[in-house]
């Protein structure tokens, strides 16, 4: 019985650490920037914008130029995410992969 109650303690101890692990990435901020600094985009550990920062100069700019910039740089923050994402999972889990558990992401 030793056995099944070490391995229901292990479970116990993951789950918390999982809890815990959730929580930081939630708490995650990452920025994505395009056009030489020109638009920042800030989102949260959920995928969330937070904010969004246009340059006054890009602003005198073309209309499409604009939204390829915003696209451009969202997409930069979305991999970021994923990739402070990825780390914290691994921290956790420690580079075992979790089939069926739902990151935020």
């Amino acid at each position: 019985m030793a056995d099944f109650t070490t391995i229901l303690n292990k479970a116990k101890e993951l789950e918390a650490k999982m809890r815990e692990s959730q929580e930081k990435i939630r708490n995650i901020k990452v920025e994505g920037i395009s056009g030489s600094n020109s638009i920042k985009v800030i989102l949260d550990g959920e995928g969330e914008m937070c904010k969004i920062e246009i340059s006054e100069e890009i602003l005198k700019g073309d209309k499409v130029i604009i939204e390829d910039l915003i696209v451009a740089a969202h997409n930069k923050a979305k991999a970021e995410l994923k990739l402070k994402t990825k780390e914290e999972i691994s921290k956790t889990t420690g580079g075992l992969n979790m089939p069926g558990f739902k990151w935020p992401l």
